[in-house]
This record gives C-alpha cells, structure tokens and sequence, in this order.
C-alpha cells in the first residue's frame, strides 16, 4: 500500500514518558483521546488501538531497560485525512522483526510453554497497518487505524502546554 505523501500527514501530538510500566496508561488514554475526539473510529477500534499502543509502549520499555534505562519512549500520533498514525519508539539495541520466533498457534499444546511473544502478533492483528522499522538508535513501531476524520474537519489541532502546570497551586483536600 503506497503511503500518502508527506505533505498530507500533520504531527498532531508528540509526547516522551519515563520507560516505567505506570505511563503507559497515559500514553494509552491519550492515544484513545485523540483518535476518539479526531477520528471517525468505533469504539471497538478505539480500544484495538489502545491495546496495540500498551503492547507496543511495553516492548519500548523492556528494551530502552536492556541498553539504557533511563531514556524515554516517544511517542508521536500523525494524522492525515484518511488515517491515524502512532509512532513509538526506543532507545534499546533493535531487533529484526522478520527473524522474531512466534508462538505455535494456539491448538498446539507447546503453546502452554510461551508466557511471552504475543506483543507484535497482537499489533500486527488489532490495527490496519503496522511497520517495524529497526534504527541505530532503536526500533520505531507504526502502528495505523484508517478512519475519516470527525464531521469532516481535519483542520484541527490539539496543543497542549505542560510546562506552566508546575506552577498550578496544589489541589485542597476536600475540594
């Protein structure tokens, strides 16, 4: 499938979290957030998305923790008018995604001995399109759900600015 040109995608939202399992909750909900209020998505869509960005902010995490523990996963969500795009990507020391060993299916009983390797199948069957791309710094994961936009506007962006939020007064007990 020849992918759109450049030009026609936009950044929509670009976020690092700490390779700790605690963020990937957020990075799910916020992934749910935007393809739920920009997309024209089902919500059984919306939650194959979600758990293909859980399957993938994990790996990213396992592997920035192999090589360097302390770097972020990036997160990056695209859009064009036809489509969403997750980007995630790591630090860790990459992998070839066409030499991953999967699970025997699941009528074979050596199947009860894999605790571990669902994570790409499961991306690769939740959303429409998936690419591996192994860097030098890491592995990025793209994950893309095709949907029009919501009431036809796609000339919206989200923008969010973190960065007074420290400065907020703390919530009152009781409040």
């Amino acid at each position: 499938m020849q992918r759109a040109p450049e030009m026609q995608r936009a950044l929509v939202l670009e976020l690092d979290v700490p390779s700790r399992p605690e963020f990937i909750a957020i990075v799910r909900l916020v992934v749910a957030s935007v393809a739920s209020s920009r997309r024209a998505l089902a919500d059984e869509r919306v939650d194959d998305l979600k758990l293909a960005v859980s399957e993938a902010c994990t790996n990213a995490i396992e592997a920035n923790r192999s090589v360097r523990p302390t770097a972020p996963v990036h997160v990056e969500i695209w859009e064009a008018p036809d489509r969403l795009e997750v980007n995630i990507e790591d630090s860790g020391p990459g992998f070839d995604p066409e030499k991953l060993e999967f699970p025997p299916p699941v009528t074979d009983p050596d199947r009860l001995n894999f605790e571990r390797g669902l994570g790409i199948p499961l991306i690769r069957t939740l959303v429409d399109s998936s690419a591996f791309v192994r860097k030098e710094s890491g592995t990025s994961v793209r994950m893309t759900v095709f949907g029009g936009p919501v009431d036809g506007d796609d000339t919206a962006a989200i923008y969010i600015d973190v960065s007074k939020m420290r400065d907020l007064p703390p919530r009152q007990r009781g409040t």
